[in-house]
């Protein structure tokens, strides 16, 4: 799966948005080494031109196949009334703003919010708001059709503490939520606990 972005080079502090390209033997690396150390196949990338958004010397997210894959099931779900938490590169816009009836992000960065935010400015059905997902308060008695939380930069078992907040917080708001690469999270727990992960 691709998804075209259109956030255009940019630096706000710390944080930047820049163009990149993946060559076909860094590709074919890249698909070796995921092959190794990852059960899920649809970790992969082919080499073409890429964006990244990245905060000092840190990759934040792209939209490499390898990455869009993570959010390939949300994608195909979201419906309706949807939150996300967390704004990124935009790439959530762009895969399901055409198909659900309204799209509120949070973002907690304001100088993301300045980089991406601007591009998506004319998409009636989209309000990007500056604030903290663990702040943030829906309307009283409003509820989410879909909720999904990608706020996280690694993938570690130290992120589950957060998911299990978020997920408790948005529990009542929504029929149904997830978090970026939770599965994963909870492997790498069960592997530190020594327990067997299947």
């Amino acid at each position: 799966m691709q998804i075209p972005l259109h956030v255009p080079q940019g630096v706000q502090k710390s944080w930047r948005v820049e163009h990149f390209e993946v060559s076909a033997s860094a590709a074919k690396m890249f698909n070796i080494r995921a092959s190794f150390n990852s059960k899920d196949k649809s970790r992969y990338i082919t080499h073409g031109k890429y964006t990244r958004l990245m905060n000092g010397p840190n990759v934040v997210m792209s939209n490499t196949p390898s990455e869009i894959a993570d959010h390939v099931h949300f994608f195909k779900i979201a419906e309706g009334n949807v939150l996300v938490n967390g704004l990124g590169l935009g790439m959530v816009i762009e895969a399901i703003a055409s198909k659900v009836k309204s799209l509120t992000i949070i973002e907690k960065n304001e100088e993301v919010i300045k980089l991406v935010a601007p591009t998506y400015a004319s998409v009636p059905n989209v309000s990007i708001l500056h604030a903290d997902a663990f702040e943030f308060k829906p309307e009283v008695g409003y509820k989410y059709d879909y909720v999904w939380h990608d706020i996280w930069t690694d993938i570690c078992a130290d992120n589950l503490k957060d998911m299990t907040k978020l997920h408790r917080k948005y529990g009542k708001k929504t029929h149904w939520q997830g978090s970026w690469r939770r599965k994963e999270c909870e492997s790498l727990r069960k592997s530190e606990r020594g327990e067997k992960v299947w």
